[in-house]
């Protein structure tokens, strides 16, 4: 069924008993020309540019648990391409075309609302650094304005620009940014894989990857061996996890990463806004409440629960840029698990075992780089080749020393 107002109205008179479920819950096959491993959004993703964009439609996509149950129901919704290095803006301001008409294409409402990102700075030494982030930005042809602390008054007045143990001098704003509603993302994709002819496999999680010589030919899980001619694996924090099991070391690590969110207020915050003197990125959702990450809790872990420790970190630089955060009551929090690389860039390459294709490693950047992510990973296991967008985004640079240092965002970045 294609989604539409006429449609809409239809079911509303007929007391909304005829719309098909949304995808179907297919028994696995035993072969498939293509096995995605994840049914997060890049997984979905994946499969979906897979069928639409190369004409590969025996795909399944297996997940461990259910569909939007991982990192891409476990984030700050925020998407941005405001990035500085070359192979970086190009990459997510491609994410972020797709984002403007990924409503239009998959015919299911993501809830793209670009609001802008603002990212204040503190110092001279900050404004330097944003001016030259926005410059690199707008001879990339990616949209930037750098704001003086009256602009950002006049944006955000709810900031503290009285009291402030960081004065705002300034921000960086991104017009173009803002937030897309994350499940609805996984919804959207698999929704629209299904429809052409993707099988999309819960509750079905991969405890083997199958080898012949050198080369992926299929993988082992709960629902018994399916085989494929590629494996693909696009699992997020477990990317260490699924790469064991091919023998395949990567210089990633995972970490926790936790949000938080609050009791529904009035508007306050019409943008997202992050603190440049700190590590606080904010929000606020369609329900009122306040939407707000920050820094990751300092210890390896696979599990999706925070500590007490970064809760008030995070608090406290919410506290500081701003104070009206104090009144409310914390609604809930949860956390997802982070794939940190050591440079902070990503990984869509080609691996040395034939056959087997991976994406991840996406630190911070995972959400916002979603239809881009699965754009160029399609097109890397359609054709056995990187797409142009993602060549710099190999395993290789690790070995050769070709590394994406974008602002040092990996979990120990000194380790270079």
């Amino acid at each position: 069924m294609r989604y539409s107002v006429l449609q809409l109205l239809r079911e509303g008179f007929n007391g909304h008993r005829g719309w098909p479920r949304m995808w179907r819950n297919p028994e696995p096959k035993r072969s498939y020309d293509v096995v995605v491993i994840g049914g997060g959004g890049h997984g979905l993703a994946t499969a979906y540019y897979l069928a639409s964009r190369h004409g590969i439609t025996n795909v399944a996509v297996v997940e461990k648990g259910w569909i939007g149950g991982g990192n891409v129901g476990r984030n700050t919704t925020i998407i941005r391409s405001n990035y500085m290095l070359g192979p970086n803006i190009r990459f997510y301001e491609h994410s972020m075309k797709l984002w403007e008409g990924l409503e239009q294409e998959l015919n299911f409402n993501v809830m793209v609302s670009q609001r802008g990102v603002l990212n204040l700075f503190h110092s001279d030494g900050q404004r330097d650094a944003f001016a030259r982030r926005g410059n690199a930005m707008r001879l990339a042809g990616v949209d930037a304005e750098l704001l003086d602390a009256d602009e950002v008054h006049r944006m955000v007045p709810h900031l503290d620009f009285e009291n402030a143990r960081f004065p705002i001098h300034g921000g960086l704003l991104q017009p173009r940014g803002g937030t897309v509603r994350h499940d609805a993302v996984a919804w959207g994709y698999a929704r629209a894989a299904d429809a052409l002819g993707v099988d999309i496999i819960q509750n079905c999680e991969v405890t083997g990857i199958v080898t012949e010589g050198d080369r992926a030919v299929g993988v082992d899980t709960t629902r018994g061996r399916i085989r494929a001619g590629k494996v693909a694996a696009a699992v997020a924090g477990n990317t260490t996890r699924v790469a064991d099991m091919i023998g395949l070391p990567l210089p990633i690590e995972s970490h926790v990463l936790q949000a938080f969110v609050t009791e529904g207020i009035k508007p306050l915050i019409d943008s997202v806004v992050t603190f440049g003197a700190g590590h606080l990125y904010i929000s606020q959702s369609d329900k009122g409440g306040l939407v707000f990450g920050g820094d990751l809790d300092g210890y390896n872990s696979y599990a999706q629960r925070g500590s007490l420790p970064t809760m008030e970190h995070v608090m406290a630089g919410g506290m500081a840029v701003l104070p009206v955060l104090g009144r409310l009551r914390l609604l809930r929090h949860w956390g997802g698990i982070m794939d940190m690389t050591m440079d902070g860039s990503p990984l869509i390459t080609r691996t040395p075992v034939d056959e087997f294709y991976l994406n991840g490693g996406w630190c911070y950047g995972g959400f916002k780089a979603t239809p881009a992510s699965g754009w160029c990973f399609a097109h890397t296991i359609a054709n056995d080749r990187a797409h142009p967008l993602s060549e710099a985004f190999s395993l290789e640079r690790f070995r050769t020393g070709a590394l994406l240092d974008e602002k040092g965002v990996g979990p120990s970045p000194w380790i270079q």
